[in-house]
């Protein structure tokens, strides 16, 4: 356990320090978009929640910087008040950072994992482990959104290994919803639950910008009938007519990636749409967005055991041949990319990639008891988020499995957001 720990501990932090050291202090300061923070800020939180957590909860040892407690407090410092604030410097940032993990390793010798709730099965690493992963994916939302000559770089992501096209039906019946037994799982992916669904179909693959393209062909964003009241009105009020980061190149359409322009890439999952635009894609097409829940019945049930699984593609935790995940690509891979990857009921790259939005709010499962503070889920519960699953190209395999949760407001793009459709059986075709 110690030594998973300290590897987990290790990993995520080298994934910080690329993404801060790759610029220069002045960049770290700045704030690249109002609805991100300064680099500099996710660094230093990241340390003050691991101090909070590990050195003064868990440790039980005496505070190391009580005095910036309210600077790198979310809920206390909107994100775009965060620029004026006295933050530590980059280099004062990283000392702090190095002083906390240093205690912590100190105490991680003498932590008994039975001893409380907290540290049973090392949660309360692992939960600092998955804060950090989380806002190191924010932070490379945050590189997309710079200004300025490219600083990141990685191997492209792999190509298809064949077509995946079309629907899969998912038979009716009951499942097991999140887990009860996960000893990493955060508490909105609690308790357990058996969730009785009718038949329904969804997509073998996430919508491809070749599917999209279609879409705004057919006049997709001038059309209000494929649009929700609220998502017109929005797409009318910040004029959209692409996804984020689209440019137009001559007739044709590219995007601009971590600095880097490009053509689209047909067969790679859309990403960087909002939920009313996924919204509107599928009642174009005819269909809807699967359920919270319908997305993870397609992740994670075996048909043949009828069990839930960890991954889609069993227990295992993911590879590289499972799914594009941890930032080893800065891109979508295409469609067919990761069949080993795939559900047993065919459907392919439910995890990475893209996140994926679902029709669902955002709501505690029956039994749901905040742990270990209710900021972290409670508080964002109701109809104002959309749950969004499975993961993007930037999400750690430490911050990513078949139970695990995502949530953001129907109108944000910068995340590393794609969907792909349901629909319900037609008459006599779950017989088929």
């Amino acid at each position: 356990m110690r030594d998973r720990i300290v590897a987990e501990l290790d990993r995520t932090r080298r994934r910080s320090a690329l993404l801060t050291e790759v610029v220069d202090d002045a960049d770290l300061m700045r704030q690249h978009s109002p609805i991100m923070s300064p680099l500099v800020w996710d660094l230093a939180h990241v340390g003050n929640q691991e101090e909070l957590w590990l050195v003064r909860d868990v440790g039980r040892r005496e505070p190391v910087r009580r005095d910036i407690d309210d600077l790198y407090d979310a809920f206390k410092q909107p994100r775009r008040d965060r620029p004026s604030l006295p933050l530590l410097r980059p280099d004062e940032a990283r000392a702090y950072l190095g002083t906390v993990r240093t205690k912590v390793l100190d105490l991680l010798d003498t932590v008994r994992f039975d001893e409380r709730r907290l540290v049973a099965d090392g949660f309360a690493f692992g939960m600092i482990v998955q804060h950090e992963q989380q806002h190191d994916e924010t932070m490379l939302a945050t590189h997309q959104l710079r200004v300025g000559p490219p600083v990141l770089a990685a191997p492209p992501p792999p190509p298809s290994a064949g077509p995946v096209t079309g629907e899969v039906l998912v038979p009716a019946g009951p499942f097991t919803m999140g887990t009860s037994t996960d000893p990493w799982a955060l508490d909105n992916e609690r308790p357990a639950h058996r969730v009785d669904l009718p038949a329904y179909f969804i997509d073998a693959a996430p919508v491809t910008n070749a599917d999209y393209l279609a879409f705004m062909a057919a006049g997709g964003y001038t059309e209000p009938r494929w649009w929700s009241e609220p998502g017109w009105h929005y797409r009318c009020a910040a004029n959209l007519a692409a996804p984020m980061h689209w440019r137009r190149d001559g007739a044709d359409w590219g995007y601009l990636r971590f600095g880097r322009f490009s053509p689209l890439v047909l067969d790679e999952p859309v990403v960087h749409v909002g939920y009313y635009e996924a919204e509107a894609y599928a009642a174009w097409a005819g269909k809807r967005l699967p359920t919270e829940a319908e997305w993870e019945k397609a992740a994670r049930w075996d048909p043949a055991s009828g069990r839930s699984r960890r991954y889609p593609w069993g227990d295992e935790d993911p590879t590289p041949e499972h799914a594009n995940l941890g930032q080893r690509h800065l891109a979508p891979a295409p469609v067919g990319a990761y069949p080993a990857g795939a559900s047993p009921l065919g459907v392919h790259q439910l995890v990475g990639d893209v996140w994926e939005w679902t029709s669902t709010g955002f709501h505690g499962y029956p039994g749901f008891a905040a742990f270990p503070y209710r900021e972290y889920s409670e508080v964002f519960f109701g109809e104002s988020y959309r749950v969004l699953r499975g993961g993007s190209f930037g999400t750690d395999r430490a911050a990513c499995r078949g139970t695990f949760r995502n949530w953001d407001l129907p109108i944000r793009r910068q995340i590393f957001s794609g969907f792909r459709c349901a629909r319900d059986p037609r008459p006599g075709e779950h017989d088929r």
